[in-house]
């Protein structure tokens, strides 16, 4: 279920009869047809379990199911909005990120610290981001919010991509993410940018990377 994006911070996407796709409640800004929103309360495809890892993570983003036929616009907060195509792989992304996404996509949590040992742990402290992130897997569109417009960049084999832990959006592929440290003696004298953390991804696939640093 493609999006068509109206502009930089407003998507339209068109349902149809028996294939549905979930939303952020209170992202629904205009429809058109006969269609149904209705609170999902198990997490979309990932289930009751995939709802109790992001609830004891305190981080469950309500969402609504979404049906029926016509089309439907989707903004929220005057966010940045980046459409995402997912032809197989799995996008990794934190759940109050996602605006919108097809039915179609499997959904599950993924413990930071399977990425990382320790490290991927001690990422989700330092980014604000928690111990559990949101995956997509599958072959449909997902509509992700940023601040200030998104970049892809691309991570191929042997040329890792360096990510300030606050820009970070989302990544997909066949990606792992480290939590590196860049600390100099200008750091330790108090005279650094207070960049010392940094995010390096490396592997095959691509990261989406914000033009800002705050959080939505």
């Amino acid at each position: 279920m493609p999006f068509r994006e109206i502009n930089s911070k407003m998507v339209e996407a068109t349902v149809v009869p028996g294939q549905k796709m979930f939303s952020q409640r209170g992202a629904m800004l205009a429809y058109r047809g006969e269609v149904s929103f209705t609170p999902n309360i198990q997490g979309g495809q990932g289930g009751v379990m995939s709802m109790i890892g992001r609830r004891l993570a305190n981080e469950a983003t309500p969402l609504m199911t979404v049906e029926g036929n016509g089309t439907v616009m989707f903004g929220h907060g005057g966010h940045h909005i980046q459409v995402i195509n997912l032809a197989g792989d799995t996008l990794y992304v934190e759940a109050d990120r996602l605006l919108a996404f097809d039915g179609t996509l499997q959904q599950g949590t993924m413990f930071m610290g399977s990425q990382g040992g320790v490290m991927g742990m001690v990422r989700g402290q330092v980014t604000g981001q928690g111990l559990f992130t949101t995956t997509l897997k599958g072959h449909g569109a997902v509509a992700v919010m940023a601040h200030g417009g998104v970049i892809e960049l691309p991570i191929t084999p042997g040329r890792e991509v360096h990510v300030d832990p606050q820009a970070y959006v989302a990544h997909h592929g066949d990606v792992r993410n480290k939590l590196s440290t860049a600390l100099g003696w200008r750091d330790m004298v108090g005279r650094g940018s207070g960049e010392a953390f940094q995010l390096e991804l490396s592997g095959s696939g691509a990261v989406y990377v914000q033009a800002s640093e705050e959080k939505l």
